[in-house]
């Protein structure tokens, strides 16, 4: 969930593409899944209830213009974290993004719904998506974009090896690092 009490600040992160993931496994009662058509309904919904978006119709015409015009990438690099009953509860995308023709790997929207909190998904499904990573790009760290309103993900992308950049992925300087900075240690 999204604390906006806090100032905004925009973060950059990456990770060593090859750096070794942590084994961290869902607990009982879930399992993974990749999108599979009309799934962005879900997503939509996931994203709405940690506050990514004001509704659920604003989700989606993201996602339309986001995700929608490339369905191969998405049965390979969007996630899902299911309950047994068939619920997706979580998600999170290991994307890309393009700069100057080269592709670089985004760890893209990890959102859990708020009830299923504090359940070890999110460190789960983070463990997933970094795995896939490897198998797409060669070549690049691993970059990810956040803001301080999601500090306590930050704690978890930084056990998970992800470090504050001060620049953004296109290499320009990032205006909000020194403010992120003091702003997620002071939350931290």
């Amino acid at each position: 969930m999204l604390d906006k009490s806090l100032p905004y600040a925009e973060i950059w992160m990456t990770r060593p593409l090859q750096e070794t993931v942590p084994e961290t496994s869902l607990a009982e009662g879930f399992h993974f899944e990749t999108y599979l058509p009309q799934a962005e309904e879900d997503w939509a919904e996931i994203e709405t209830s940690v506050g990514e978006f004001k509704n659920k119709e604003e989700a989606l015409t993201y996602f339309q213009k986001a995700f929608s015009p490339y369905p191969e990438e998405l049965t390979e690099r969007m996630f899902f974290v299911v309950t047994d009953e068939g619920e997706r509860i979580a998600t999170c995308s290991a994307w890309q993004k393009q700069i100057l023709g080269e592709n670089y790997p985004v760890f893209h929207w990890l959102a859990v719904k708020p009830g299923y909190q504090g359940k070890g998904i999110a460190k789960a499904l983070i463990a997933k998506v970094l795995q896939k990573f490897p198998d797409l790009n060669k070549n690049s760290p691993i970059y990810l974009h956040t803001q301080t309103w999601s500090y306590p993900a930050i704690k978890l992308y930084r056990r998970f090896g992800f470090d504050f950049i001060s620049e953004n992925m296109d290499g320009s300087p990032n205006p909000d690092y020194e403010k992120a900075v003091k702003i997620i240690e002071e939350y931290s």
